[in-house]
């Protein structure tokens, strides 16, 4: 009884709304239609920042280390991995004072004086290379630091992409069209898409579109300088690229 009753429902609802739909006019209705579509591809491109950090009592000497450093991991990183474009950036240098030490009742505070100077930089490499990436880094934290890894796609794999995201997109505004219409009790040849707004940026857009999504989470390594390191171990991961479209149907 159970499952004839079920069945009875179902039917109810499905009449009701072949109903409604017939009852109501459609000729000449504009509907507004939002799809979505997405790829989804291993991620071809690592950005790696690498840096170096001196602390001395001599400014000049913690200065020399680090442009030493950076010279050697140049090097390195262009030795083992030619291809990869490198730029070195955030050089900085600052003092380091002594804790601040409570004053006896009465006593004057004197200026402070710096008891040292710490002096670091940094090194940003961007390849395609990620078969070798992990031998790559493993020789290049002899001198320096591994700070910060992301994965991602690379430009030319973006490009590669964006078709069948289009594509993708596409295809689901038009079964959703065709949903529609067959609510409606219309065929979907009646539909007519008067706009197609890619990206959903018009006023009935909902929003703008998704952009590709985030690189994956920034890892972070450290290894004692000028010892042998053994090779880390990374995963790639993938990414989603996203596209929302707008579609505005009229119907005959």
């Amino acid at each position: 009884m159970t499952v004839l009753k079920a069945v009875a429902a179902a039917a109810l609802v499905m009449g009701t709304q072949a109903a409604i739909a017939q009852s109501v006019p459609t000729a000449g209705a504009t509907v507004i239609v939002p799809a979505y579509g997405e790829v989804t591809a291993p991620n071809d491109q690592a950005v790696a920042t690498l840096a170096i950090e001196e602390q001395d009592k001599d400014k000049a000497a913690a200065a020399s280390r680090v442009n030493q450093k950076i010279k050697q991991g140049l090097e390195i990183l262009k030795k083992e991995d030619p291809q990869a474009k490198l730029k070195t950036q955030g050089y900085y240098t600052y003092p380091v004072y002594p804790e601040d030490r409570p004053l006896p009742p009465g006593a004057a505070a004197k200026p402070r004086q710096p008891t040292a100077w710490r002096v670091g930089q940094y090194v940003q490499m961007t390849t395609t290379n990620i078969g070798a990436l992990p031998k790559t880094v493993a020789a290049a934290q002899k001198v320096l630091t591994l700070n910060g890894l992301s994965f991602g796609l690379s430009p030319a794999a973006t490009r590669k992409l964006d078709d069948a995201r289009i594509a993708a997109t596409y295809k689901n505004l038009n079964e959703r069209i065709a949903s529609i219409a067959s609510a409606m009790g219309r065929p979907v040849t009646d539909a007519v898409l008067d706009t197609i707004d890619y990206e959903g940026s018009g006023n009935y857009g909902g929003g703008p579109a998704g952009a590709p999504a985030p690189m994956m989470a920034r890892m972070a390594a450290k290894a004692e300088m000028d010892q042998s390191v053994a090779e880390p171990s990374f995963e790639p991961g993938e990414t989603t690229l996203e596209m929302r479209v707008v579609g505005k149907v009229k119907f005959k």
